[in-house]
């Protein structure tokens, strides 16, 4: 098959998973208040499993619809490589715990994987009705708008970030998240600590931030950030510098101008 073709067909999906997504956005927009919800633990919980519940009710029919024979990954704090063949990697509530606390920094998010690699994805920002996608071969746009990563080629002018990927971590990857803050900022300018994963990594393909670097493998926040990414024009790989996938264990990406003196701060604390 030639390389022309899956682009082709995975294309013609776009405007279909688009306008799911969307519609699907409407719903999470209409449960948005702007304070908090939720005073104990087992209150914010269930905000956030009720975010979850609403949207997935709009949007798994849907996609399962769009492409025949693909398959449905529940879990959305999963991690680690799928099965091969087609799956929906979906966030209902990227950036659940923001929506849930009355911030505006949430999205839905629905991304095709196959065989462990993402091939098209659609991020929609509600609030602001601001769409990013991504088609592998295809570039990333925003709108009807080609997006295209930083040029920089300084770390030290460079706007990094992280974050943490679910609640309830281990202390190690709590320390290394630490420790590679330190040593980004006095390598780098200026380092960005916030979730979700996706509303960093939009800004990376978007050109406004250099670099985004996690521990973990949650498929869910990494898989639409990475397509959108490399397809502006950045680098993606796992803090070995080996290409990234569903199967890594932690994950970075950047600017190509400033990816290897990123990795190098990082790899020694990965």
């Amino acid at each position: 098959m030639s390389t022309a073709m899956p682009f082709a067909a995975d294309a013609t999906l776009l405007s279909e998973v688009t306008a799911a997504v969307k519609t699907a956005g409407l719903t999470l927009r209409a449960r948005h208040t702007p304070h908090a919800r939720g005073v104990s633990l087992e209150e914010v919980v269930a905000e956030i499993h009720a975010n979850d519940d609403a949207v997935l009710d709009v949007l798994r029919e849907p996609l399962l619809r769009a492409r025949r024979g693909s398959q449905w990954t529940e879990d959305e704090l999963g991690g680690g490589a799928l099965p091969s063949g087609e799956w929906w990697v979906v966030d209902p509530a990227e950036g659940n715990i923001n929506h849930v606390h009355g911030m505006e920094d949430w999205a839905v998010t629905a991304t095709l994987v196959r065989d462990n690699q993402p091939v098209l994805t659609v991020v929609h920002l509600p609030l602001t009705g601001d769409t990013y996608t991504a088609v592998a071969g295809g570039g990333t746009r925003l709108n009807d708008r080609p997006l295209k990563v930083s040029s920089k080629t300084d770390l030290g002018a460079a706007l990094t970030g992280t974050g943490q990927a679910r609640p309830g971590e281990d202390e190690r990857t709590f320390r290394r998240i630490g420790d590679s803050v330190t040593a980004m900022l006095i390598n780098g300018l200026v380092v960005r600590v916030s979730v979700p994963a996706t509303m960093q990594l939009i800004h990376v393909a978007a050109g406004r931030t250099e670099a985004f670097w996690q521990f973990s493998d949650v498929r869910s926040g990494l898989v639409a950030g990475a397509l959108l990414v490399s397809e502006a024009g950045g680098t993606v790989t796992d803090l070995t510098g080996e290409p990234w996938n569903t199967g890594s264990r932690d994950f970075l990406a950047a600017a190509p101008g400033i990816h290897t003196a990123a990795l190098e701060v990082l790899s020694p604390i990965a």
